[in-house]
């Protein structure tokens, strides 16, 4: 983006990474959005480098919490939410009024293809993504008229360090052994730890930017940009198959654990 005439303000949580994003040449900024204060001063850093304006902002921050439903406390939910909704929710409000005072805008918001097809030991992440297409569906609606677009981008398989990460998260929040879902845990862990691309049809970043430079650049962008060819495939699916029907294709694309959802060995 900067390369194509765009002012970039990166942003990451951890200092090394803000250094990192400074060394590559770009304005680079910390910012964690699970915390209200650091919204703010991030907010009011970046505003005072540009006068005030702010075309456009893409909310992509976001991790996932690996369990089956029944093992998912309250404590690991809220914390899977804080990130991928509430912290998308606080920053897009803290630039909507800059963007209503200036008559445009874009606000881009990095879903999933699992925002609208749930898959199994998925759900806080599946609830989160749900949620926020709902937000951004809603958002759509109240601001017509106002010239700013809000727009989804539902990428499938990506190449990134989302499986790693999904890792981590797994073993602060899931108690495996205490679990009936403990098959399907090794089944998972195997997945996740697995070395290249998990799943077919795995793209690298550079697909999510074609879609983020069609949002930001088209004369009026589309509500949802979907990228690889599994969300293809699951957008249409969804709405041709029967529940019960798209449930079975889900749990065979889901990966090796759907096999312990029937207690098979």
């Amino acid at each position: 983006m900067a390369a194509r005439g765009w002012q970039v303000f990166a942003t990451a949580r951890q200092a090394d990474d803000v250094a990192s994003l400074a060394a590559a040449g770009l304005t680079a900024l910390q910012l964690d959005i699970a915390d209200d204060t650091s919204i703010r001063g991030c907010v009011d850093k970046v505003l005072a480098q540009t006068g005030g304006r702010l075309d456009a902002l893409f909310n992509n921050a976001g991790f996932g919490v690996p369990g089956a439903v029944e093992d998912l406390g309250r404590a690991a939910m809220r914390h899977q939410f804080e990130t991928n909704v509430f912290g998308s929710l606080e920053l897009t409000n803290a630039v909507l009024p800059v963007m209503r005072r200036q008559g445009h805008g874009r606000i881009l918001f990095n879903s999933s293809v699992l925002g609208f097809a749930a898959m199994p030991y998925r759900g806080a992440y599946n609830a989160s993504k749900f949620a926020l297409e709902g937000l951004v569906d809603t958002l759509r609606l109240e601001l017509l008229g106002a010239g700013i677009h809000p727009v989804l981008i539902e990428p499938g398989p990506i190449s990134s360090r989302f499986r790693a990460n999904a890792q981590l998260q797994f073993d602060r929040w899931i108690d495996e052994v205490a679990s009936a879902h403990a098959p399907a845990y090794r089944a998972m862990r195997a997945r996740l730890a697995k070395p290249g691309p998990a799943a077919p049809f795995t793209l690298p970043p550079e697909a999510v930017l074609d879609a983020v430079l069609a949002a930001l650049e088209a004369g009026r962008p589309a509500a949802r940009y979907r990228v690889t060819v599994p969300t293809h495939l699951f957008w249409w699916l969804k709405h041709l198959l029967p529940t019960r029907l798209l449930d079975l294709v889900l749990l065979r694309a889901s990966g090796d654990e759907p096999g312990h959802v029937y207690g098979r060995k």
